[in-house]
């Protein structure tokens, strides 16, 4: 493809990145085939192919964001899913990532948008204020009909409710910086992202690793950094991103310093995708290029690092079927694709595989709140398909697609690492109490 970018553009760090991007894409269409958007609404525009054109028109007009624009880059939920099927390498995250960025400094929202952007990114990221938004939540939802009538943001309103827990969040080990003592010999040390929502939503996904990894050795560091920056970074919010990124990084950096850490590890893979691109959002930063490259360098799903772990044969056998669901960011994102089934597979569980997996299931951070009609459609199908291979629990590595998935079926879910905690000798996970004691039952000694 040939580009002739702006003035405003045209040899800057962005630009020249754009600009390379722009020009490995060949117009051949095989991102179409596995775009969710496209798969649902058939629109050439919200297609990767097609939301490349009009942001390469974009860049090369010099002109602000137009409302037809952001409404088809607002639709990309970012799943990369295009990515993984590009034939020609198209690094279209990093391209849409700066066209959110400049349709941030470039086009005013409509009020009811800006409101709704505005309240996700000044309470999501912040743990305290998020837990007390969930409290609110308890009181709004017998209100949800009066809210999703409220004009422009009634619906965005009503998802908000829709997602938020059914009861009260409960503090956590995991709420303060800490170390976590290795079992016996110690063979490990690594960190662990605490993050924002996830340790208000489900603070047992963190508990369940630091028991799974001291118990095999491992000494678990939290080192207090907060949110990692995703959120807002996919919301085109750069320097608050970046805030957070640059302050995480200090801290895990301190701990190494201190004493060296063999990984940094994190339990929500669309936190995992942005940690692991540290290194290129910083690297026209002096002051922070070496140190986010280290800090990317030792990012690594849970699954990730367990699977190197020479583990111990499980204390529990399972005979329950699971349906692993992949999320985008670990799949498309992170290009883990076959660790988090291996390591499922190695401690007994019986995992299936579902059906039109590389399709999102329309969480996609905060793309559940602010597109809730496609993502509901997306989450519907997904379901369909995950129900076809008849499984007894689902199990997923990031707390988006868990919180989507779960509100749409009975099957219980639960994190990956809740499995491997409870067949290694831990807790059995809250969520399978509910099944049947023939399937939830304690599992016979292994032999």
């Amino acid at each position: 493809m040939q580009t002739n970018l702006a003035d405003f553009i045209r040899n800057t760090p962005d630009g020249d990145e754009a600009d390379a991007i722009l020009r490995k894409c060949v117009h051949c269409g095989f991102c179409t085939a596995t775009c969710p958007t496209y798969l649902l609404l058939g629109d050439e525009l919200d297609s990767p192919r097609g939301r490349i054109y009009q942001i390469k028109d974009m860049l090369e007009g010099g002109k602000p964001a137009s409302a037809e624009v952001v409404k088809h880059v607002d639709r990309c939920l970012s799943c990369l899913s295009c990515m993984s099927t590009c034939p020609s390498g198209v690094h279209y995250m990093h391209l849409v990532d700066h066209a959110r960025s400049h349709i941030e400094d470039t086009y005013r929202r409509p009020f009811h948008d800006r409101l709704i952007r505005s309240l996700l990114a000044h309470i999501l990221p912040y743990p305290n204020r998020f837990r007390l938004a969930m409290l609110t939540a308890l009181f709004g939802r017998p209100l949800k009909p009066l809210v999703a009538a409220l004009p422009g943001i009634g619906p965005r309103l009503a998802a908000m409710l829709d997602l938020a827990p059914r009861e009260a969040p409960n503090r956590s080990i995991g709420d303060r910086p800490g170390t976590f003592p290795a079992e016996g010999a110690r063979r490990g040390r690594v960190a662990l992202l605490r993050g924002c929502a996830q340790s208000v939503l489900a603070p047992g996904y963190n508990e369940a690793a630091i028991r799974l990894l001291t118990r095999q050795g491992v000494e678990v560091v939290q080192a207090g950094e907060g949110c990692c920056g995703s959120l807002v970074h996919h919301m085109g919010r750069e320097d608050q991103s970046k805030t957070f990124a640059r302050r995480a990084i200090d801290a895990w950096l301190a701990e190494d310093a201190r004493a060296p850490l063999e990984a940094i590890l994190v339990t929500a893979s669309g936190c995992g995708t942005t940690i692991k691109d540290y290194g290129f959002m910083f690297r026209d930063e002096p002051a922070y290029a070496q140190k986010a490259a280290k800090v990317s360098s030792l990012a690594r799903d849970v699954t990730e690092y367990v699977l190197g772990l020479d583990l111990p044969p499980p204390v529990r056998r399972s005979d329950l079927v699971v349906a692993y669901h992949s999320a985008c960011s670990m799949q498309h994102g992170q290009q883990l694709k076959t660790e988090p089934k291996a390591v499922l597979k190695r401690a007994g569980f019986l995992v299936k595989d579902v059906p039109e997996g590389h399709i999102c299931c329309g969480s996609a951070g905060t793309y559940n709140i602010l597109q809730p009609e496609i993502a509901s459609r997306l989450r519907d199908r997904k379901i369909a398909y995950i129900e076809s291979v008849r499984p007894d629990v689902i199990a997923a590595g990031n707390i988006g697609c868990i919180t989507q998935i779960g509100g749409g079926t009975a099957i219980p879910i639960v994190h990956t690492v809740e499995l491997l905690d409870w067949a290694m000798g831990g807790p059995l996970p809250p969520a399978l109490e509910s099944l049947p004691e023939a399937a939830a039952r304690p599992l016979a000694a292994a032999e």
